[in-house]
């Protein structure tokens, strides 16, 4: 099989079912973003990080796939009309959210309370952390958007809201494992 097809060459692309639409539509985008938030989960598993936060980021880049596999679907060839599913996409569930929280909580409890909004940096690592993040707020504010004109699972849209917060509690807890500086933003007063 060949890489290249020829058939985006006009600026359209397919979705899981056949039915082509512009690559900058809003579903393209959607799980385009979800395709680069994986690929700095990628970045961050590479570096030296403790094994539980390479397991864990492994099983997220996995829901991501599903995830995107769901975004690239176009829902009205989702379903055939005796209501049974066309396509065998696998779905994000309760228990996949339930992980995210569990890995939170997991990493949390070595943490001190949070007082203060916190700089992004202090260690290269810590700093994908929080790039990913960032791309993880992207990717849900497109699907919120996509959400509004085809509606989502409730369920993808969780997803994504936990993700961004394990994103900063990893940044936090590798903080604190490197032994880097979390430097808190204090607002000066206005002069």
């Amino acid at each position: 099989m060949k890489i290249y097809t020829k058939t985006g060459d006009q600026g359209s692309t397919a979705l899981f079912g056949g039915t082509r639409v512009p690559k900058n539509h809003i579903r393209i985008e959607a799980y385009g973003t979800v395709d680069e938030l994986n690929s700095y989960l990628g970045l961050i598993r590479d570096q030296e990080i403790p094994a539980l936060e390479k397991q864990a980021l492994l099983a997220i880049q996995h829901d991501l796939f599903t995830l995107g596999a769901i975004l690239a679907t176009d829902p009205a060839k989702a379903i055939l009309k005796n209501g049974q599913e066309r396509l065998n996409i696998p779905k994000i569930t309760a228990e996949n959210i339930a992980f995210l929280e569990g890995e939170i909580d997991r990493m949390e409890e070595r943490l001190a309370p949070m007082t203060h909004f916190i700089l992004p940096g202090g260690h290269t690592t810590v700093s994908f952390c929080h790039i990913a993040r960032c791309v993880c707020r992207r990717t849900e504010r497109l699907s919120v958007q996509l959400d509004r004109e085809e509606p989502l699972a409730t369920e993808v849209l969780m997803y994504l809201n936990r993700l961004s917060d394990f994103l900063f509690v990893l940044a936090r807890k590798l903080t604190f494992d490197l032994q880097a500086e979390e430097i808190k933003w204090i607002p000066e007063k206005i002069k």
